[in-house]
C-alpha cells in the first residue's frame, strides 16, 4: 500500500519539483485512477485564483505527464451545495490530492467544519498520496504560523492550531532558506531570526520545528516509515535554536527524524546515505530561476565581447525557454519579471550591436591601415617627413591609434 505525505518547501509547479511529481505517481498502485486533484483553497481568496488554477493544471499536463482537476473549495460557506460535494468526492476518490500556495490560515479557517481535514486523514491512513506545498505545507502539523498577519500585518509572532495530519509535535515550516529579503532576514518562511525565536519559546512542551528549504521536499512514506530528502536543499531540525540538517538525497527513519527534534543526539538509523549534522542555518543563495537569468545574462556578456553573435543569440533563447519553463510556476514573486527585463535588455544589445556590426574592425580596415603604414615607412625611410606625418595624421584623424615602437608600427582599430 503507498502511503505518501509529501512536504515541499516552494517551488511545487517549478522545474525543480518535476522529477519529485513524477516518482511520487510512479509509487502509486498503477490500478488506480491517474487523475490526480488539486485543492484551490489556500489562494481562494485572491483574484486571480483562476489563473493559479490553471497555470498549475497545465503544469502537471506538460511537465509531469499527469492529469489532475480542481476540487474547487474556495470558501466554506455560500458555495452551491452541488459544487461542494463534487469537490469533496474528488478528494475521497482521488489517489493524489495536492494544495499549494496562499494564506494557511485562510486554509484553515475554510476547512473548519468540513470534512476535509478527515478526508486528508484517510488519504494517508487507507491508502494515497497527499502533497502538500508552501502555505498548505504550515497547515501540517501540531500548529501553523499566520505568515500574512506576521509578516505583511505585524501581528505579534503567536502559532495559530494546525491540522496536525503527521501526528507528531512539530511545526511544519516551508520556505526555510527563504533569501528574498536581502537586507532583511525572510529566512524560515519570512520570519527571520527573532520572530523565529520568539515562536520557539511558545511551543508545546516537546514540540519542535520541521524547516523544509526552498525547491526541496521531504517524502514521508508512512508504510515504510522513512523521511526521504529531495530537491535542492535540506531540511533542518530545529528545537530551541539548535538545528540539526538533513541534505538532500538522505533517507531516515522517522522515529530518527522525531529523536533529533527531541534532542536526543542520536544518530539516524535509516539508510546510510542519510548524513545529520548540527549546524546554523545560513542565507541561501539565488533561487535556480535567478541563478539561470544570472549565468545566462553573463554568458551574453561573454559573447558580446567576443563580438559572438551566433552566442549572444543563445543565450537570449535560452533564457526564453527557462522563462517558459518556469511559467506554470505559481510563487509570487517578481523573478519572472525580473528575467523578462534581462532578456529585454539582452535584445536591445544585440540590436546596438547589429547597428555597429559584430565583425572585428582589425578585419574590416586592417587590409587598409596596413597599406598605408606601409606607404608611409617608405616616406619615412626616402625622408619625406611631411608625407609620412600627414599619413600618420589622417589615420588618427580616422580614429586610429598609432604607436612607434623599435619593433614596428603598432596600431588599433578606432573605438566601436
Amino acid at each position: 500500500m503507498t502511503r505518501l505525505l509529501v512536504i515541499m518547501g516552494s517551488g511545487e509547479t517549478s522545474p525543480t519539483m518535476v522529477k519529485t511529481h513524477r516518482d511520487v505517481f510512479a509509487r502509486l498502485d498503477s490500478s488506480v485512477a491517474a487523475t490526480g486533484v488539486l485543492l484551490d483553497t489556500p489562494y481562494g481568496f485572491q483574484e486571480n485564483a483562476d489563473d493559479i488554477s490553471a497555470r498549475a493544471i497545465d503544469y502537471f499536463s506538460r511537465s509531469v505527464g499527469r492529469r489532475v482537476e480542481v476540487a474547487g473549495f474556495r470558501r466554506r460557506d455560500g458555495v452551491d451545495p452541488v459544487q461542494r460535494e463534487a469537490a469533496l468526492a474528488g478528494i475521497r476518490q482521488a489517489p493524489w490530492v495536492f494544495a499549494g500556495p496562499g494564506s494557511p490560515t485562510y486554509t484553515l479557517r475554510q476547512w473548519a467544519g468540513s470534512e476535509i481535514p478527515d478526508l486528508l486523514a484517510d488519504k494517508l491512513r487507507l491508502g494515497g498520496v497527499v502533497t502538500f506545498a508552501s502555505a498548505a505545507a504550515l497547515t501540517l502539523g501540531l500548529v501553523t504560523v499566520p505568515v500574512y498577519e506576521i509578516y505583511k500585518v505585524g501581528d505579534d509572532p503567536t502559532w495559530a492550531p494546525g491540522l496536525d495530519l503527521l501526528g507528531l509535535p512539530v511545526a511544519v515550516i516551508p520556505h526555510y532558506d527563504n533569501a528574498e529579503g536581502g537586507n532583511h532576514d525572510t529566512r524560515f518562511c519570512y520570519l527571520g531570526e527573532r520572530r523565529l525565536q520568539l515562536l520557539e519559546s511558545q511551543l508545546p512542551e516537546g514540540a519542535f520545528v520541521l524547516g523544509v528549504d526552498e525547491h526541496t521536499g521531504c517524502v514521508l512514506d508512512l508504510e515504510a516509515e522513512t523521511a526521504t530528502v529531495v530537491g535542492l536543499g535540506q531540511i533542518t531540525v530545529r528545537r530551541q535554536g539548535r538545528s540539526s540538517v538533513v541534505p538532500s538525497g538522505s533517507t531516515l527513519a522517522i522515529s530518527d527524524l522525531v529523536s533529533l527534534g527531541m534532542g536526543s543526539g542520536k544518530s539516524p538509523t535509516g539508510s546510510p546515505s542519510a548524513v545529520v549534522a548540527a549546524s546554523p542555518v545560513a542565507a541561501a543563495g539565488p533561487s535556480p530561476l535567478l541563478a539561470t537569468i544570472r549565468q545566462l545574462e553573463s554568458a551574453f556578456d561573454a559573447a558580446v565581447a567576443e563580438r559572438d553573435v551566433d552566442g549572444a543569440v543563445r543565450a537570449i533563447l535560452s533564457l526564453d525557454d527557462a522563462l517558459a519553463e518556469w511559467s506554470a510556476d505559481t510563487l509570487q514573486s517578481d523573478e519572472q519579471d525580473r528575467g523578462r527585463g534581462a532578456l529585454r535588455r539582452m535584445i536591445v544589445r544585440l540590436g546596438a550591436l547589429a547597428q555597429v556590426g559584430a565583425r572585428d574592425p582589425r578585419e574590416v580596415v586592417g587590409p587598409y591601415v596596413e597599406r598605408l603604414l606601409v606607404l608611409r615607412e617608405t616616406a619615412r625611410r626616402a625622408r619625406r617627413f611631411d608625407e609620412s606625418d600627414g599619413i600618420r595624421d589622417q589615420l588618427i584623424a580616422l580614429g586610429v591609434a598609432i604607436r612607434d615602437t623599435p619593433e614596428g608600427t603598432e596600431w588599433d582599430p578606432p573605438a566601436s
